[in-house]
């Protein structure tokens, strides 16, 4: 987002972010809509990463989690996302994957770690008995303070990643909201 001038001094102030932040399912078009916009806007257009290819056949079966913000308890725009999904219907393992948080709400109030919260604690609640995804390397540090392990290396969409398995008996580890 732009940056505002001030009508007085000449000085600019950020741009307004709310504080209300609800971790929920997708569930309305325009909540889905904008799921597939930030995902499209981080992956294909910011990092170059999946390129003509953001979505994929995986997205027909997943759960589409969002970060939504909220002004007045009205929601306004999709903070942050991630997908899950189970790997198969006889096994009980589950994937997470294309987190990520808007550019102006990145490093704000915990948005990653309140998505990966609640990733693997609904999976966990539908069943999961592991979970795992693939992670960009700059984040395996990340992913290791909310009590996940590295599995080994991996290439995706032709860029090393990280594979990665949550350990369950530390979920959730923040609260949550049912719903």
């Amino acid at each position: 987002m732009a940056k505002a001038k001030f009508a007085v001094i000449n000085d600019v102030f950020p741009s307004f972010r709310s504080q209300h932040i609800q971790v929920k399912v997708a569930t309305s078009p325009w909540e889905k809509q904008e799921y597939f916009q930030l995902r499209n806007k981080t992956f294909t257009q910011e990092q170059t990463i999946l390129t003509g290819k953001e979505k994929d056949t995986k997205d027909f079966e997943a759960i589409p989690i969002i970060a939504l913000a909220s002004n007045w308890s009205i929601g306004e725009e999709i903070a942050g996302a991630v997908r899950i999904y189970k790997i198969s219907d006889t096994d009980n393992t589950w994937y997470g994957g294309r987190l990520c948080v808007a550019r102006t709400y990145r490093g704000y109030q915990n948005i990653g770690k309140a998505l990966i919260n609640e990733a693997v604690s609904r999976a966990k609640d539908l069943g999961c008995q592991t979970f795992l995804a693939t992670v960009q390397p700059q984040n395996e540090k990340y992913f290791k303070s909310v009590h996940w392990k590295t599995l080994g290396s991996i290439e995706v969409a032709g860029k090393p990643h990280v594979h990665m398995e949550a350990n369950l008996d530390m979920y959730p580890f923040m609260t949550r909201d049912l719903q």
